[in-house]
């Protein structure tokens, strides 16, 4: 069941009611493939809704249609009383519901057909076919949602580990709605400050430009930090791509097997056994990565095997971050800091040494412990260091610590903010330039703008299409 809600009549960002919604909308709110799924819902919102409803659905007994109650019967066709599939209906009545309106939702068995058959029937009652996003940009529009509340339920139904769904979560609480409307209405203040000094100074006291000035920079300081919020919730969101590089016979594919858990890739004592990239999908800690197995680099003259290795220097220059593999039990060697300057600037680099088992078993070529760089010391065949190793990768990652992180902002919201701490830069370097106060406002106003456009509170029509364009069918 969707949230309920009670509140105003819903406004638009400059204060008139919105007219009601024209028409009824309906669409399949839950995925659908075949043989898959054991109860999908085709959702309705609108001023038909619930007439609709009663026309394709019979309800068993003598129920009473009540808002917010559970019927239990069967979806017919109206033209020829054809039973089409046993089902419940869920009727809530406006504004009790996701979108403000009338909504029903038929509960009905998953699958291909069954499904499609009853949005067919609702279609033909009079629904019109919901468009990407339409149900939450109604809900926007009726004073539901906000924007941000909007944009984390999309974030929720694609997060793909713990942490990004407890982040999506904290925005459909509205923790960044607060937030960010907390310094937008601090940004008002002062901008009221100002604007009242330039219209009536000589009939107010003195204002106080240091404060003004503090304020504003503290502000500035809040968003810059929200956009690396930002940065680290984007990487929890979308994941990590790491790439396992090193010689052939490393032992690339074993850890590789060993931090997904699962046998994906062969493991030979031959060198030049892994010919082309093989990826896995894993969570770690609560972080989605997508780990690359990549052919041992070296001097070939295997033409395919030589294309393996060029696969290989593609995957380094996409990676997020890289895993440099060596072999413990024969040292760090000219190829392998030969590896090391072939990882990109500024992707994390994380040193592995492999075999540590045949150091601990003295079955080193050296006799001893080799000297090298290794950052964390494993054994892919026995599992030790994995700990150790996934811990580290995560913080050379930036997402070793986040019990900091409690809202995320998307790549949309992060340009705003990244936008209103620029406009308040150059804000404040009209203060310290002395400046007449109107000259403060300007780019004050701009970051009041961009401020507004993140919660929607001033928001174009062309920027909510672009929006909702992004949700689901059905949500």
């Amino acid at each position: 069941m969707e949230p309920q809600a009670e509140g105003p009549a819903p406004q638009s960002g400059f204060g008139e009611a919105l007219p009601p919604a024209g028409s009824t909308i309906a669409a399949i709110a839950t995925a659908v493939a075949a043989g898959e799924g054991s109860v999908a819902i085709v959702r309705l919102s609108g001023p038909e809704a619930e007439a609709i409803g009663r026309q394709v659905f019979v309800a068993a007994g003598r129920q009473a249609w009540d808002s917010h109650r559970v019927l239990y019967g069967h979806v017919v066709d109206p033209s020829s009383d054809e039973r089409v599939d046993e089902a419940l209906l869920l009727l809530m009545r406006a504004p009790r519901s996701f979108t403000r309106e009338d909504v029903v939702e038929l509960h009905c068995h998953g699958g291909l057909e069954a499904v499609r058959r009853v949005l067919e029937l609702v279609l033909a009652a009079g629904a019109r076919r919901a468009a990407a996003g339409e149900f939450s940009q109604r809900a926007f529009l009726n004073g539901r949602l906000d924007l941000t509340r909007a944009e984390a339920v999309v974030a929720m139904i694609t997060a793909r580990g713990r942490r990004a769904a407890q982040l999506a979560m904290a925005g459909i609480d509205g923790g960044l709605q607060r937030r960010i409307t907390t310094l937008r209405e601090r940004l008002l203040d002062q901008l009221a400050e100002l604007e009242a000094r330039v219209d009536f100074e000589e009939d107010l006291p003195p204002l106080d430009g240091a404060a003004v000035v503090a304020e504003l920079a503290a502000v500035r300081a809040e968003l810059e930090a929200l956009v690396a919020e930002g940065q680290q919730g984007e990487r929890l969101s979308e994941g990590l791509r790491v790439a396992i590089v090193g010689r052939p016979n490393v032992g690339k594919s074993s850890l590789l097997n060993l931090l997904s858990r699962r046998d994906r890739a062969i493991v030979t004592d031959w060198p030049g056994t892994t010919r082309d990239l093989l990826e896995s999908e894993l969570v770690l800690d609560g972080v989605p990565l997508t780990l690359v197995d990549t052919a041992g680099i070296r001097t070939t003259e295997d033409p395919l095997e030589r294309l393996g290795i060029e696969r290989s220097h593609g995957a380094l220059a996409a990676a997020d971050a890289v895993l440099l593999l060596y072999d413990l039990s024969l040292g760090w060697s000219g190829d392998d800091e030969a590896l090391r300057r072939l990882v990109p600037d500024g992707v994390p680099l994380l040193v592995v040494g492999n075999k540590a088992d045949l150091l601990e078993s003295g079955e080193s070529s050296s006799g001893a412990a080799p000297e090298g760089p290794a950052d964390v010391v494993i054994s892919a065949r026995s599992g030790e260091g994995r700990e150790a190793l996934a811990a580290l990768l995560l913080q050379r990652c930036g997402l070793g610590d986040l019990t900091g992180l409690q809202v995320s902002l998307n790549a949309r919201q992060r340009d705003l903010a990244a936008g209103a701490a620029a406009a308040l830069a150059a804000s404040l370097e009209a203060a310290q330039q002395q400046l007449p106060w109107d000259f403060w406002t300007i780019d004050l106003r701009g970051a009041v703008r961009q401020l507004g456009e993140i919660t929607g509170e001033e928001v174009s029509e062309a920027v909510l299409d672009r929006v909702f364009a992004r949700f689901c069918i059905g949500k």
